[in-house]
């Protein structure tokens, strides 16, 4: 496992961390014991980082990676959010960035987790009617209390970054991004170079279809998918078009279309950590061997080519979920 420093930080992570979202939700039916088996394979591989939130589940996936580290909690790096307020039944309620929201939702996941210290806390989603100075200063004072090692943000935007950051150094910056998502790289990657601070690119794979492996719009009827403009009509045909080219130049390279999407996000900055999702140990694997893929000069100015800034038809979320991102 190769290993990267987060920004300026003193926290160093495997290369690639794993998301756990999806063992959760949003794709497919859950399966618990392949989930843990998986987890568990990503820590015997090297990978000390691993994502999840509050909200992923309602709290399920929380108590799930919990009970997978359970007795290899000095081993990973674990990650989670909160600001996404859900009902018990799933509905959602809005974002919450108040400083008592931050102390509950915080004591929360840590005992959904069964932990006594998150290593790295993100704010979910920016709450537009609170100051990031009142929501991030709350975060810092659970770094006094011992609850927490480290800030991020997810998806914020650069002023907001900023001012988080003179508030409390932030850490990471986590937010979409892909050979199909590159809109971070306009603004957000910038600042957080210039300020020191790692990025964590979520969704590397595209939501799945840069894996090659989604031709077609058959989705179960609880897979986000279903809901996503790019995966909906002209948007999906024209997408797997430009997953048809991403395909030809991986078999070039004798590699899958996953791993070169991989491989160009890998390329992107040393302080950059994609966390691809899977709860599938063959797929954990196969996402693993993208650090082993060099990409030169010419293969990056060719995927450029193949993959332009705004290349995606359809907006990354509905409507009415782009309208909650602080971008």
């Amino acid at each position: 496992m190769q290993y990267r420093r987060l920004g300026k930080s003193s926290l160093i992570v495997s290369a690639m961390g794993l998301g756990c979202m999806g063992m959760s939700q949003s794709y497919g039916t859950p399966d618990d014991q392949e989930s843990i088996a998986t987890i568990h394979h990503a820590i015997d591989r090297g990978i000390t980082m691993l994502d999840t939130a509050d909200m992923y589940g309602i709290g399920a996936n929380e108590e799930l990676v919990g009970k997978a580290i359970a007795k290899r909690r000095n081993e990973v790096i674990l990650a989670t959010k909160f600001g996404n307020v859900r009902a018990p039944d799933g509905r959602f309620l809005g974002v919450s960035g108040r400083p008592e929201y931050v102390q509950s939702a915080c004591e929360a996941s840590l005992s959904r987790l069964k932990i006594s210290i998150i290593d790295l806390y993100y704010q979910h989603r920016v709450d537009a009617d609170v100051p990031i100075e009142e929501t991030v200063g709350a975060m810092s004072r659970l770094i006094e209390q011992g609850k927490v090692r480290y800030l991020g943000l997810s998806e914020a935007g650069p002023q907001t970054i900023r001012r988080a950051h003179a508030t409390h150094p932030i850490t990471a910056v986590q937010s979409e991004m892909s050979l199909w998502t590159r809109d971070m790289e306009v603004e957000v990657l910038p600042v957080c170079e210039e300020l020191g601070i790692g990025f964590v690119p979520y969704s590397p794979l595209g939501r799945g279809i840069l894996t090659g492996q989604v031709k077609k719009n058959e989705f179960a009827s609880t897979d986000f998918r279903r809901m996503s403009p790019r995966f909906q009509g002209e948007n999906f045909q024209k997408n797997l078009e430009l997953v048809s080219r991403v395909e030809k130049m991986a078999s070039e390279k004798r590699c899958t279309s996953a791993q070169l999407a991989l491989a160009w996000v890998l390329a992107k900055g040393e302080s950059l950590v994609p966390i691809p999702g899977t709860k599938r140990r063959k797929y954990l694997d196969e996402n693993i061997a993208a650090l082993d893929i060099a990409l030169s000069a010419s293969d990056l100015a060719r995927l450029n080519e193949i993959a332009p800034r705004g290349v995606a038809a359809g907006t990354r979320y509905p409507e009415e979920h782009m309208s909650r991102l602080g971008i």
